[in-house]
């Protein structure tokens, strides 16, 4: 197994309701295509929201720092995978989705949010348009919720609904050499696929799908394939633990969080949940006002009256780790609570999330978290944290 860490969270934030611990196998959990390759790898397998996961290989600082600086293997086959078909199928989506996707063209994503009628989001979601079907990806601890709720919509119209997640498999490469390794594995030049946008080749009788898209904040690529080729198709991205690939090396969910808090990417069950709408959020890009979805008529009522609370970036004095729900402070009143926080491997600092009331959202505000009974001082810094760069 791999090296542990002293504190093997202490970079990585637990999400909600205990969904990532170590598998007590007191419940039946679910295993992705990847698992005996994890193991085999040397994984460090924990359980996350009903599934046996890799949360790190050789350690979640090397596996961040490797994704930053070259390119890392990511099994995100835990995440639901829907296929959504039938007559009037896009109208349909339109009034779920946040996002306007009328019109949209074969071969583009989109990153949306589905509400409830009071704003709270139920998901963030990658909805994609291909050519006889529509294809979403929902978050893991969620695909039940997401599913019932699409079901409900869709009564008594023609629509169909299939999981296709125990069936498949997706993996997520990420790193600025992800496109050049692509093309040697390979042999296919991505460089011209846009982001947001994907390809589907043909395997023999099945079917592959390549998004470019990722949750790094890297340059990188996000793969959907059928479960049965995983075991022929996967040692080839990063070998064996006798013969690993030179550069390609798999990463788990712990790198994957601290990650995607440099690059200030929400996280379900922390930035959103169903107590938080896609405005107060920060998320009023992949809103559209203008059309009528689940929800709207009260996104627009807040958009009028103004945000009470803003989620922003701090950045504190020191190494001590912002965990979620810590206290955010100013002048000794109380002004928020933290979403996320991690010692940041990139920037060598203390960074979190919050949400904090409006008037002390202002970029270089004067704040304090309380850890551990202690009043750290911390400041409102412009999000992201990190950019790649260009």
């Amino acid at each position: 197994m791999a090296q542990s860490l002293k504190d093997p969270v202490e970079l990585f934030d637990r999400p909600p309701e205990r969904l990532y611990r170590s598998p007590g196998m007191t419940e039946t959990l679910l295993k992705t295509p990847l698992y005996d390759i994890h193991v085999e790898m040397g994984a460090r397998m924990v359980e996350f929201a009903g599934w046996l996961m890799p949360v790190q290989f050789a350690g979640i600082v090397e596996e961040h720092n490797h994704t930053r600086t070259a390119c890392s293997v990511f099994d995100v086959s835990h995440m639901g995978r829907l296929r959504i078909m039938g007559d009037g199928v896009e109208e349909f989506l339109n009034r779920i989705y946040t996002r306007n996707l009328t019109g949209a063209e074969p071969g583009r994503s989109f990153y949306s949010h589905i509400c409830r009628e009071d704003g709270g989001i139920l998901d963030d979601v990658i909805v994609s348009r291909f050519a006889g079907h529509w294809g979403i990806v929902c978050n893991a601890s969620n695909r039940a919720k997401i599913i019932a709720w699409l079901q409900n919509h869709a009564a008594g119209k023609n629509i169909n609904i299939v999981d296709e997640t125990l069936a498949t498999a997706m993996i997520a490469c990420q790193g600025p050499r992800t496109l050049e390794l692509a093309k040697e594995l390979t042999g296919n030049d991505l460089s011209g696929l846009k982001r947001y946008h994907f390809t589907v080749r043909d395997i023999g009788p099945l079917q592959a799908v390549t998004y470019r898209s990722g949750y790094t904040g890297e340059d990188g690529l996000e793969v959907v394939l059928p479960a049965v080729l995983v075991k022929a198709l996967i040692p080839r991205l990063f070998g064996t633990k006798e013969s690993p690939h030179p550069v390609i090396k798999p990463a788990g969910l712990g790198a994957r969080d601290t990650l995607r808090m440099e690059a200030a990417m929400p996280l379900y069950g922390h930035e959103l949940t169903e107590d938080v709408d896609s405005l107060t959020a920060g998320q009023a890009w992949c809103v559209d006002l203008s059309k009528d979805f689940i929800g709207a008529d009260s996104l627009r009522r807040l958009n009028e009256r103004g945000l009470a609370r803003k989620l922003v970036g701090l950045e504190l004095e020191g190494r001590r780790i912002a965990r979620q729900h810590f206290g955010v402070f100013r002048d000794g009143r109380a002004v928020g609570q933290v979403t996320s926080g991690t010692l940041s491997p990139t920037l060598g600092k203390s960074i979190a999330m919050a949400f904090v009331s409006a008037e002390c959202s202002a970029e270089g505000t004067e704040l304090h978290v309380e850890i551990s009974g202690k009043q750290v001082p911390a400041k409102v810094v412009k999000l992201p944290f990190y950019k790649r760069p260009r």
